[in-house]
């Protein structure tokens, strides 16, 4: 079993702990109160160092598409879900239903959102720009303002324009 490492960013949408192996990212998440940072805990790999770069350019809108190898743990319809989520382009959206049509299964809607938000990988494996079939934003576990901040902020880089969301 490979050591895993972890590290903490302060990005424009709050702290974002990322963990991961020498070969692989295994978790990106929002830590939205501090007490939830673990000190003590293994230092910084250069797998995490290439994300924490990657996560910068992202958010300073240069980089649209991530290059670092991920590994996350789930059954193989997860992994099929999250799998298709990697081909949602930077900029776009599609809805839950859309979503479950491209894994062959247009009935297992609520599976697929069930999926999204186990995915543990957040922002990488891009869960955010899945939408409800209205185009209004729901169910992200990283919080819905924080939904809505990566899509504007993928939007204005992509068509230099501000898109309002339905709530």
């Amino acid at each position: 079993m490979q050591e895993l490492y972890y590290t903490y960013y302060e990005s424009p949408v709050g702290l974002i702990k990322i963990g991961g192996t020498d070969t692989y990212i295994a978790e990106l998440s929002f830590i939205d109160n501090k007490e939830q940072i673990k000190y003590g805990e293994p230092g910084v790999s250069d797998m995490i160092h290439y994300c924490t770069e990657q996560l910068i350019e992202f958010f300073a809108g240069r980089r649209k598409e991530f290059t670092i190898p991920i590994h996350q743990e789930g059954t193989a319809f997860q992994q099929n879900v999250w799998n298709e989520l990697l081909n949602v382009p930077f900029g776009k959206t599609l809805s839950y239903l859309e979503l479950a049509k491209k894994i062959g299964d247009a009935k297992a809607t609520r599976a697929v959102a069930a999926a999204n938000g186990k995915n543990k990988i957040s922002i990488i494996v891009p869960c955010h720009r899945i939408i409800g079939s209205d185009k209004s934003l729901i169910g992200y576990s990283g919080g819905m303002w924080r939904k809505k901040w990566l899509l504007q902020h993928e939007f204005r880089v992509t068509h230099g324009i501000q898109v309002l969301f339905n709530e």
